[in-house]
């Protein structure tokens, strides 16, 4: 049998925003051999050489996948940090039960796993006004987590230190990316700043720290090709008040009263205006900051600050607006990509001679 001649990478979470780009940016890396992409759904954007694979939430079938296809690296996208998108206990077995089978195959007796990638979020140091103004990767939460998201990505970092420790053998890397914005991402601070007027609380500017969606990208992409090991803080340079976030995006905000602040969101909420969680009002109380220097010193360069970054997501929404979307939004359909790929209807270039 050939011995492999290139990186064969195992994607989670093939059909979410980040699952499908991720795979997209490997196909465009000569040394990588193969990629196999795992969802519940079908990919949401056009993949030439990805192989897509249909699996149950908590990849209970991961083991077979990784032992039949050889994997060295696998990049566990598949991570809920939205509280928005579902439920407690659909997050709980996605992010917890998924993760904990995920490193059941990558340890399995013969395993050919070498390099993992984790994305997790700043949301692991919690939210407080006992907070430092930098969180440094060494540093915990100043409060116990009370959150289901917060608590269960605690546990996924639980399951990565001690895969870590028990197979020094594996690069384990995990990146803790801040607030993501950019032209395509949708998060619930996207679509605040898309309102007519942006919800704040009385008598707080918090200050919030952001990442641009290409630069989680390339800092994915980054920690594969140095084979780093370790935790990486991911985002931006600088911290922006919440006005001037507001601000830049040519809004005005609007104070809530920070008690009962739900009681005044659930009319917005109601008409499916905005669904702020508590996660993200405590950010609007008391904001966030994280240390990057870390990445940065293993050689990383951010493309954008936290300012640049919120500049992208403001010119990309004035274009929507301005010219709208005329390109429909593609749907990957796995038969109708197997049709292009292998149906003999289908002319294929022909090298010059």
């Amino acid at each position: 049998m050939t011995a492999p001649t290139g990186r064969r990478v195992l994607v989670t979470g093939l059909g979410t925003f980040w699952g499908g780009r991720v795979a997209h940016a490997l196909e465009a890396d000569p040394n990588v051999e193969v990629i196999v992409g795992l969802d519940t759904v079908e990919p949401t954007i056009p993949l030439e050489r990805t192989e897509y694979v249909r699996v149950d939430a908590n990849y209970s079938i991961l083991a077979r996948i990784v032992k039949a296809t050889q994997v060295d690296t696998i990049v566990h996208s598949f991570l809920v940090v939205d509280p928005t998108q579902m439920s407690n206990r659909a997050m709980h077995e996605i992010n917890v039960i998924g993760t904990m089978n995920l490193f059941a195959a990558a340890s399995a007796v013969g395993s050919t796993v070498r390099n993992v990638v984790v994305k997790s979020a700043t949301l692991v140091y919690g939210c407080t006004p006992e907070d430092p103004t930098w969180f440094t990767e060494d540093m915990t939460p100043t409060r116990p987590l009370r959150s289901p998201v917060e608590r269960s990505l605690e546990s996924v970092e639980g399951y990565v230190r001690d895969f870590a420790e028990d197979n020094p053998h594996v690069a384990v890397s995990l990146l803790r990316f801040a607030n993501v914005i950019g032209q395509e991402i949708v998060t619930p601070l996207t679509r605040a700043l898309e309102l007519p007027v942006v919800p704040s609380l009385f008598g707080y500017d918090p200050r919030f720290q952001f990442v641009h969606e290409d630069d989680v990208i390339r800092s994915i992409l980054f920690v594969l090709n140095h084979n780093l090991a370790g935790v990486y803080n991911v985002a931006g340079d600088d911290l922006l008040p919440w006005t001037e976030v507001a601000a830049l995006a040519g809004r005005k905000t609007v104070p809530m009263s920070p008690i009962a602040t739900g009681a005044f969101i659930w009319p917005w909420k109601r008409l499916g205006l905005i669904d702020l969680p508590d996660e993200y009002l405590h950010l609007l109380r008391y904001g966030r900051g994280v240390d990057n220097s870390r990445l940065k010193q293993a050689g990383f360069h951010y493309e954008y600050t936290s300012a640049q970054a919120v500049r992208a997501f403001v010119e990309a929404m004035r274009l929507r607006r301005t010219v709208g979307d005329h390109q429909p939004t593609y749907r990957y359909e796995n038969d109708v990509e197997q049709f292009f790929r292998h149906s003999p209807a289908v002319v294929r270039d022909q090298a010059a001679p």
